[in-house]
């Protein structure tokens, strides 16, 4: 099992390397730079560009510099955990994306747990009672969380809150918590407004798990094994939560590389709509304004998450299936 761990990790150091090779030049595509923007920006307005600002700003950011050297200084700044300087909100990228990326994490890992939590139970009940009346209505209620779209959820809701109740669900604070400093009492705000984004974005990734398990725990259930366990007098719940659903949800476990940033850069929609102070929105902005820094920093942290994801993801497969980490033992 160390064996194994080691080799995954040993693999995602190229990986990591050739991802950020992709993002700098993905982030260089559009013509320009945040400086073309800039000076487009004043010209519209009316306002004269002063040259020697300009040049003096490519030269402040390295704007000046060859590409591939503009691509080293990046990744050098990145490792050292200087990410850089966001062009459009002329702050750091580590203060600017500190307190969202942290209110997003948890927001992700709150809304992997109610996935999870909803979807197993839900999923095995569907696959044991195959066609019962109670799997029907589970049914029906997967299609509809599958075929709705987050935002227009998230649009919904806020409609019905303020139309009927006169509530409104935005935001992850009271206005009295929205700017004042963490305490007990702002944490406690925070978890009464949370359970709104997570049930919103959960409710697609549960609708999805659901059925994959549902699919796969029937496939395992008309096995051999199964007959001959059950033949042997073993319990029907000990019998179904120790080996079919342990191979059942492989799949699940699976997901969990694309999953996590999924769930911080997928919500950017319902971000906006709930007014959520996330990441989503500030990589959305910093696209549309070509702030290099800003958006290549997002870009390699999703990058990352995928692939600290996917290693979990394998650590976790291996401990659940035996049979992984018997085949990594026979390639070494």
């Amino acid at each position: 099992m160390f064996a194994y761990i080691i080799r995954r990790i040993l693999i995602m150091i190229p990986t990591l390397i050739a991802i950020s090779m992709i993002s700098f030049i993905i982030i260089q595509l559009p013509p320009g730079d945040f400086l073309t923007t800039y000076v487009s920006q004043l010209s519209a307005s009316g306002e004269t560009v002063d040259q020697a600002e300009l040049e003096s700003l490519k030269k402040r950011f390295g704007l000046d510099e060859p590409i591939y050297m503009q691509y080293l200084q990046w990744v050098w700044n990145f490792i050292h955990g200087d990410f850089g300087h966001s062009f459009e909100w002329n702050k750091p990228v580590s203060e600017l994306i500190g307190e969202r990326l942290q209110l997003t994490i948890i927001i992700s890992v709150c809304t992997l747990l109610f996935t999870w939590a909803v979807a197993v139970p839900i999923g095995v009940y569907s696959a044991v009672r195959q066609y019962s009346w109670l799997d029907y209505v589970l049914t029906v209620f997967g299609f509809i969380g599958l075929a709705t779209p987050n935002f227009l959820l998230a649009l919904i809701l806020l409609w019905v809150s303020y139309a009927y109740l006169g509530l409104s669900i935005g935001g992850l604070f009271s206005p009295d918590y929205a700017d004042a400093p963490w305490s007990f009492a702002k944490v406690l705000d925070l978890f009464k407004h949370l359970w709104i984004p997570v049930v919103i974005v959960g409710l697609g990734h549960t609708a999805k798990f659901i059925r994959i398990i549902r699919g796969n725990l029937l496939d395992e259930l008309r096995k051999p094994y199964v007959v001959t366990a059950r033949a042997k007098g073993l319990s029907e719940t000990r019998l179904i939560l120790k080996y079919p659903v342990r191979v059942a949800i492989n799949p699940l476990v699976s997901t969990i590389g694309w999953t996590l940033p999924e769930l911080i850069s997928g919500i950017a929609i319902t971000a906006v709509v709930l007014n959520l102070p996330t990441t989503g929105p500030l990589l959305l902005s910093a696209l549309m304004s070509q702030d290099m820094q800003l958006a290549g920093t997002f870009i390699m942290l999703l990058s990352c998450l995928t692939v600290v994801g996917t290693l979990l993801s394998d650590i976790l497969l291996a401990w659940v299936d035996p049979r992984i980490r018997f085949g990594a033992r026979e390639g070494l």
